[in-house]
């Protein structure tokens, strides 16, 4: 019996030798297709992997160039802003000065109305008064002999006849002018009247026209008999 158990025993190893060695033969085979299995999945894995980092690569070397233009654009942006400034701020002060300009103007041309409406004014009462003065010329031309004319300048030329008896048609004459500050000015007297300038200050204070011509005819046929 020990016999056959002995060799019932030995078979019994033999049998799970042989199915160890099947199964450990079995299992380096499957350790094998495992280990290339992994490799390849590495390999692809790595090259996924590098495709990925060269994209991201990609992706940062763009976004620094995007952030680059940025910064560009942010300083064009700030250049143009200042400019910007600057040109409202010369707006501003182009505006105060039409302002100012436009002040002074207005002042202007309330200034100039205000004077056109003096010389209006002095006009008229210089055109009342020559009207006065015609109408005393009316009034002597046929006794004195007197002609008065509207010469060059806005001056008014006196001329005397009748003075002379050799010579009656001999003209006696001086011009007069009456100024914006409505005072008389007489000059160009013929013959020369060196009393004239005294008749002029005594018109001025008296506004005696008449009285004025009277002495001015007189001064004239003093001349004829000196």
């Amino acid at each position: 019996m020990i016999e056959d158990e002995l060799v019932q025993f030995d078979k019994s190893i033999n049998e799970f030798w042989n199915k160890f060695i099947n199964t450990v033969s079995d299992s380096s085979c499957q350790m094998v297709a495992l280990k290339d299995a992994y490799r390849d999945s590495m390999k692809a894995f790595a090259e996924k992997l590098s495709v990925k980092l060269k994209e991201e690569e990609r992706m940062v070397e763009t976004y620094l160039e995007y952030q680059n233009q940025i910064c560009k654009q942010n300083k064009l942006i700030q250049g143009k802003k200042e400019n910007l400034l600057k040109m409202i701020s010369e707006v501003k002060c182009k505006k105060q000065e039409i302002e100012v300009l436009t002040s002074n103007i207005q002042d202007l041309k309330e200034e100039y109305a205000k004077k056109k409406e003096s010389i209006a004014t002095a006009n008229k009462a210089i055109e009342q008064r020559l009207e006065r003065l015609q109408k005393s010329a009316d009034l002597y031309k046929n006794r004195l002999g007197l002609e008065i004319r509207k010469i060059y300048g806005d001056k008014l030329q006196f001329i005397f006849t009748n003075i002379d008896p050799k010579h009656p048609e001999t003209p006696f004459m001086f011009s007069l002018q009456l100024k914006e500050d409505k005072e008389y000015e007489v000059s160009d007297s013929s013959p020369h009247l060196e009393c004239l300038a005294e008749f002029q200050e005594k018109l001025r204070k008296t506004n005696n026209f008449s009285a004025f011509l009277a002495n001015v005819r007189k001064a004239f046929t003093a001349t004829v008999y000196n």
